[in-house]
């Protein structure tokens, strides 16, 4: 939401998309996921700037090895820094600005698969709730864009939203987000 709200251009965009894949009667349902490909680059664009943790659960080197001229010896402790990855100025181009249409038609996904997007791990300690958390954020935050006007409190403008994350067990925004909800009307307009 708060970079949503940061980016009122690509929240106009996704209401757009919501409302023509689910119009303006009915609610949010599980089966309408799949024809939502904005709101899903907008989450993936979100897991890539504010991943849920910085550093992945630490693996250990089973043996001596090289990896892009570093050895690395047995039984060392190695931490992966998604953070510092999915934010790679050389991999990513604008890695600090909020860009969901980098995501628009790609096969990057959650999965693992990318080492340049892994926002819930890769392998064997990938995290085991995935695909649950996958639907679930789609379908709450589809939920609040579609069911609620946004704005910020009098006198706050989206450019002076503080985006700063503070580093704890999970990556937590510095300053909460404060915003008011204004719920939309319901007509019997299709």
């Amino acid at each position: 939401m708060s970079e949503l709200i940061k980016n009122p251009d690509k929240l106009l965009k996704l209401e757009d998309e919501l409302n023509k894949v689910i119009g303006i009667r009915r609610e949010v349902k599980e089966s309408d996921l799949e024809n939502l490909p904005y709101l899903h680059a907008c989450i993936k664009e979100t897991l890539r700037l504010h991943s849920p943790v910085t550093l992945l659960i630490p693996h250990r080197a089973t043996e001596t090895c090289q990896v892009m001229n570093y050895t690395i010896p047995k039984d060392s402790q190695i931490l992966i820094n998604t953070y510092a990855i999915q934010r790679d100025p050389e991999v990513w181009e604008d890695p600090s600005s909020f860009r969901p249409e980098r995501f628009m038609n790609s096969s990057m996904d959650y999965q693992g698969n990318d080492f340049r997007y892994i926002p819930f791990g890769a392998g064997r300690r990938i995290c085991p709730a995935l695909s649950f958390a996958s639907k679930v954020t789609r379908l709450v935050l589809a939920s609040l864009v579609h069911n609620f006007e946004w704005s910020l409190p009098e006198g706050t403008k989206p450019a002076e939203l503080d985006m700063e994350d503070i580093f704890v067990l999970v990556l937590d925004k510095a300053v909460p987000l404060k915003v008011v909800p204004k719920a939309r009307l319901q007509t019997d307009e299709v």
